[in-house]
């Protein structure tokens, strides 16, 4: 098991930015929608945006078409449901600010996601604060969030080159992939993914793996595993601390 110890300290990413007129923020949610978990994502190839809103009890995703914006629902782990799990007027009112965030953030893009990948990476190189660029005088806004820290993991110890890949299934499950030498990683040989009761990773070996053909034991390559599953697919980077904290000021939902 990853050792919880061996953590960096947590850093603050700091950016100004143009988020526009923020309309959802000016619509007041139902008491029960106050602290959701917001995630967006653009789809440079269609010129699509996507929204995702969740919480313990259920979820709701939008997403722009050519024709405007179409939403559905989730249940609490992301089951597929046909209609709402709320009651009808608290819907009504979460779609249509929901349909607000949505435009606005699509509104900004890619220009605002341009913008965060930068700032993201002055983040990682030490700066502590970027200032997007304006062609006209606006107000602009600043963002600042809590960046976790990653766990310390060495470098890959074994024999080959490895990788780690989304695979299909349920609870965001990856693969690890391992190649001889200095080949193209390509072969399966653990997995990893979240358990929906604990939340915490969980990890396998692939049957019929040679593992002294890979240069470590099983253990040893399913903690090594289990601390690059935490970095890179459980804990956010600075990139999406800042996506989250830039959704939650255009829904309203932080404190400034």
């Amino acid at each position: 098991m990853t050792d919880l110890s061996l953590r960096l300290p947590d850093s603050r990413v700091r950016a100004v930015l143009n988020l526009g007129p923020k309309r959802a923020a000016a619509m007041k949610l139902p008491a029960r929608f106050a602290e959701p978990e917001l995630f967006a994502d653009w789809d440079d190839e269609g010129q699509s945006s996507a929204l995702y809103i969740e919480f313990e009890h259920g979820q709701l995703h939008l997403e722009t078409t050519g024709c405007g914006i179409d939403h559905h629902f989730h249940g609490p782990r992301g089951e597929d449901i046909r209609s709402s799990p709320w009651p009808p007027r608290e819907t009504a009112q979460l779609v249509a600010w929901g349909e607000l965030l949505t435009a606005d953030f699509h509104a900004l893009m890619p220009g605002l996601l341009d913008d965060i990948q930068q700032a993201a990476a002055w983040h990682d190189a030490g700066f502590d604060l970027y200032v997007c660029e304006v062609e006209e005088p606006a107000q602009l806004d600043l963002i600042e969030a809590q960046v976790e820290g990653e766990f310390l993991t060495l470098p890959w110890l074994g024999a080959g080159s490895v990788a780690n890949d989304h695979i299909e299934g349920d609870n965001h499950p990856i693969a690890l992939l391992w190649g001889p030498g200095e080949s193209e990683p390509d072969r399966p040989i653990a997995e990893a993914w979240i358990d929906p009761e604990t939340e915490a990773p969980v990890t396998r070996a692939l049957p019929g793996v040679d593992w002294n053909e890979i240069g470590l034991p099983a253990d040893e390559v399913l903690v090594w595993l289990e601390g690059i599953y935490l970095n890179h697919h459980v804990i956010p980077d600075a990139s999406g601390t800042l996506l989250m904290a830039v959704l939650d000021r255009l829904g309203g939902l932080d404190s400034d």
